[in-house]
């Protein structure tokens, strides 16, 4: 591999070496979906290099993350999957994107949504304690984007696409994420046109209980940086392996 080496022997930073290069956890998250092809990776992907996905797909291959096979026809491309050594980072990107979920905001000029995002987001924002109990299943379009969401006490199968018989269908732009955050109430989502809904109303309210963004840190002022001084002589704390000995 000719990933950033950091230097340290340390699990947290062997796993950066591994997943810590651009686009890495985005095609780990893409793949957290189902498997996929180069072309549906790209697809899925429209602003990262050919060059540059083929670098992290060979890289995550080798580090053992990712697997391929080739299909039976010799004109389809090669499927691309987590391997169970990947499938662990599922719950590491999940608590990784609900964390960054704080820091949204409202979406930039030139960002998109994917159906792995947003099956992303809703897996990485369900609340399964809300959810004890419940049965109810949510069928979204979002622009050119189908996904669902069947709740069954406390756990949430969401997956890309339609499902048969939802409980509620939710039509809806960018007042989904508002929703979720609690920036926007049902009825506002309603009466301003964010939402379209097909089905039980009631059932959007439950949505904002089971699907919900934290809010954000408060925003610190700025300060000015610290030098260091310039007498500070050049020091490489910490020991080597070798010089980690124990006392009997």
């Amino acid at each position: 591999m000719t990933n950033q080496a950091y230097g340290q022997f340390c699990g947290f930073a062997r796993a950066l070496e591994v997943v810590g290069e651009p686009w890495a956890l985005i095609v780990v998250r893409d793949l957290l979906t189902g498997p996929k092809n180069f072309s549906d990776l790209r697809h899925g992907l429209p602003r990262v290099p050919a060059g540059m996905l083929s670098d992290r797909l060979e890289e995550l291959e080798q580090a053992g993350v990712v697997g391929h096979r080739p299909l039976s026809s010799p004109d389809t491309d090669a499927v691309y999957e987590l391997t169970p050594y990947g499938r662990e980072l599922d719950s590491i990107v999940l608590e990784l994107g609900r964390w960054g979920a704080k820091k949204l905001g409202g979406p930039r000029p030139d960002e998109i949504i994917t159906p792995a995002s947003m099956v992303t987001a809703l897996r990485t924002t369900f609340r399964p304690d809300a959810a004890r109990g419940l049965a109810m299943t949510y069928l979204f379009h979002l622009g050119p984007i189908t996904l669902h969401a069947r709740i069954t006490d406390g756990h949430a199968d969401i997956a890309p696409g339609p499902v048969d018989d939802p409980d509620l269908i939710i039509e809806a732009g960018p007042a989904i994420k508002a929703l979720m955050a609690g920036e926007m109430s049902p009825r506002e989502a309603l009466e301003t046109g964010g939402v379209r809904l097909t089905g039980d109303p009631g059932l959007l309210e439950w949505f904002t209980e089971l699907f919900h963004i934290p809010p954000a840190p408060p925003a610190r002022p700025a300060t000015m940086p610290v030098s260091a001084p310039a007498t500070t002589p050049a020091t490489t704390p910490g020991a080597t392996p070798s010089q980690i000995t124990t006392n009997a």
